[in-house]
């Protein structure tokens, strides 16, 4: 099958297993996993336990795991993985970790700077390393893991083979062998037509053709794609890497609500992706955390134009595009360039904002022109992560102008900033889930597109795989497509 290339290697301290997909890192176990109900469960991890003021997470430990090396498993493996990778450069926050120790062989205390509901997330996407032998500098080229696979070999920017781990501890799986392989996007198509591939993902300019001898099927990931507006006046001042803040454009409330109101979303999802995504309005539509309240009657152009209106916004030249003591609606919209269907996305909400007289320019970029401008330009964005901390506290909760990507509009309310604390320092996930919710809808404002709308969500495209007939992938858990090797080890071949 076809993936994306871990550029460290299959390193979970460094990125792999943990980051946007890829959610099951093969080599390794996490101590908790995902069940085909969506279901956090244990795998390395027996049970745990949290702390009255919630900053102490007690977890109790398997004592029957080796590492493919033969080298024993026990709760010291936890305790430096996770100190380690508080440490490099994981693409998980682990800043608030304040120190993980064994208490015995089984058991692991985990310390907690501030109590946080959402930690179980890190619990469940951080492989763990053998603490005795693990260096930083070799590892994601010879990994030692206790997950279902061993590395075989890798060839760099080609494909990497992994065979079953003799040591697994749990049900081996069906497939004795996986090869990943790493195309480019362009490439897919010609991958599934030629055959050879059991499972390839599929191409945006793909979704309306079939492959003899494969399935189409379509996963649901929550994979939420949209604008993101600034939220700060242009007043000279720079973020902490001298990038430009503000647009005096887009931090007018009526510019970002008429957006919302006045686009298409079904539009959108049928003329840029075949009607393979729907409609999203929060980020977080498909998700437990998710504010029904918000949900908003779009493609209405006139109730557009009237918000505009009463906004002060008015077209006296008569050139289509509004003004405002005398500052035309006109911004910039920054886009990734090597991505097709963030391309295709940014053009036609630049021509459906047109209609309601508002200007977006295109300017296609790398990542690293985007976060210069994110500041003092509107961005195309995409969000996948299912732990409520990346997709709502990061990215709405104020903060300093520090050039990190989350939060790109430098959203700041103080009304939204106090639930989303209480939802972090709660010790019951679901009655933190409710207060997630509440954040997006607050006292008129709120990050959700009724309130303040800091962003124009507009699509959940969802994850797209040509499956060879015969293979069987079994139940998953919905919203979590990207992973599509979440249950591997249920995987079998049925001809």
């Amino acid at each position: 099958m076809t993936l994306q290339e871990p550029e460290a290697g299959f390193n979970p301290l460094v990125g792999w297993g943990c980051g946007h997909q890829n959610y099951n890192p093969l080599v390794q176990s996490c101590l908790f996993k995902t069940d085909k109900n969506g279901n956090f469960v244990p795998d390395l991890a027996t049970n745990y336990s949290i702390s009255g003021d919630g900053k102490t997470w007690t977890v109790n430990v398997r004592d029957d795991v080796v590492f493919s090396d033969n080298s024993t498993f026990d709760a010291e493996d936890v305790a430096f993985t996770f100190n380690t990778a508080k440490k490099t450069e994981s693409e998980l926050d682990l800043t608030n970790i304040e120190s993980v120790k064994a208490v015995n062989n089984k058991t692991v205390e985990f310390n907690l700077v501030e109590p946080r509901s959402s930690f179980i997330y890190d619990l469940r996407y951080v492989g763990i390393v053998p603490s005795d032998s693990y260096n930083n500098e070799t590892y994601g080229s010879a990994p030692i893991g206790t997950g279902p696979y061993v590395l075989d070999h890798w060839d760099k920017g080609q494909q990497a083979i992994f065979k079953i781990n003799d040591n697994y501890y749990a049900d081996k799986p069906y497939f004795t062998q996986i090869t990943l392989l790493f195309p480019d996007e362009s490439t897919w198509l010609e991958l599934a037509k030629s055959g050879d591939m059991d499972v390839v993902p599929v191409p945006t300019s793909a979704l309306n053709q079939t492959v003899d001898g494969y399935k189409f099927v379509e996963k649901s990931a929550g994979r939420a794609q949209g604008v993101s507006f600034p939220y700060l006046n242009d007043t000279g001042k720079v973020s902490e890497g001298g990038n430009k803040i503000g647009n005096n454009i887009t931090a007018d409330k009526a510019i970002r609500q008429a957006l919302n109101v006045g686009i298409n979303r079904q539009a959108i999802c049928d003329e840029v992706f075949a009607g393979h995504a729907s409609p999203e309005f929060s980020g977080v539509d498909t998700r437990d955390y998710a504010n029904p309240d918000v949900i908003i009657n779009d493609s209405d152009v006139n109730k557009a134009k009237e918000i505009l209106k009463q906004g002060g916004w008015s077209d006296t030249d008569g050139d289509g595009i509004v003004e405002k003591n005398g500052l035309k609606a006109s911004f910039d919209l920054y886009y990734p360039s090597n991505y097709l269907d963030r391309q295709s996305l940014s053009t036609v909400f630049a021509e459906q904002a047109k209609q309601i007289g508002i200007e977006i320019n295109l300017k296609g970029a790398d990542w690293d022109t985007i976060y210069k401008n994110m500041y003092s330009s509107a961005a195309l964005m995409q969000q996948t992560s299912p732990d409520p901390y990346k997709s709502i506290y990061q990215q709405y909760h104020s903060k300093n102008a520090d050039d990190f990507y989350m939060n790109p509009g430098l959203y700041n309310n103080s009304d939204s900033d106090k639930l989303m604390e209480e939802a972090m320092h709660s010790t019951d996930l679901n009655a933190s889930n409710t207060l997630w919710s509440q954040s997006a809808l607050v006292n008129g404002g709120g990050w959700g597109p009724n309130g303040d709308a800091t962003f124009a969500w507009l699509v959940n495209y969802n994850y797209n795989y040509f499956i060879k007939n015969g293979i069987d992938i079994g139940k998953q858990p919905d919203g979590l497509g990207n992973d599509i090797l979440i249950n591997v080890c249920d995987w079998t071949r049925t001809n």
